[in-house]
């Protein structure tokens, strides 16, 4: 009887211990290493890279504005009132923020397997509560302890 009580026990405190022993949250961080761009061999490849390049460019670059042009007739009599009349000119828009770059300014968290509304911080792979928060909205970290401010996406 004491034998099997001792053993209950023993399991018992075992499976306690467990439970309380930390989560190792590094193991589920993937290793992020950024590979060298590829260097193009054949022409025909060069020929395409410089394309892409090329509309790359074209696509960040401002559009060139107009320029304004304004004409005034010259009154052939004196007039009671004044008159000028000019052609109606353009505004320039401003740029439209592309929503591809902002995304990449900032790291994406990984969701916590298993726990709804909870994700690791791409900075210290720490949880973070984000229960309802839309997907997609930039968070600031409140586990980051650098110099500056941690924001990551909550995928």
């Amino acid at each position: 009887m004491n034998s099997r009580l001792f053993t209950v026990l023993a399991a018992l405190g075992c499976v306690l211990l467990a439970s309380c022993y930390p989560y190792d949250e590094s193991k589920d961080k993937k290793p992020t290493r950024r590979h060298a761009p590829k260097t193009v061999t054949s022409p025909d490849q060069q020929k395409v890279q410089e394309q892409r390049d090329q509309a790359k460019a074209a696509e960040t670059t401002p559009p060139a504005e107009e320029p304004k042009t304004e004409t005034v007739t010259p009154p052939a009599a004196p007039p009671t009132a004044p008159k000028t009349t000019s052609a109606p000119t353009k505004t320039p828009e401003p740029p439209k923020p592309q929503l591809e770059e902002k995304r990449a300014e900032h790291p994406v968290a990984n969701k916590v397997p298993g726990k709804e509304g909870f994700v690791f911080s791409p900075y210290n792979n720490k949880v973070v509560d984000v229960r309802d928060i839309p997907s997609g909205t930039l968070v600031q970290d409140p586990t980051y302890t650098g110099a500056g401010k941690g924001y990551f996406r909550v995928p």
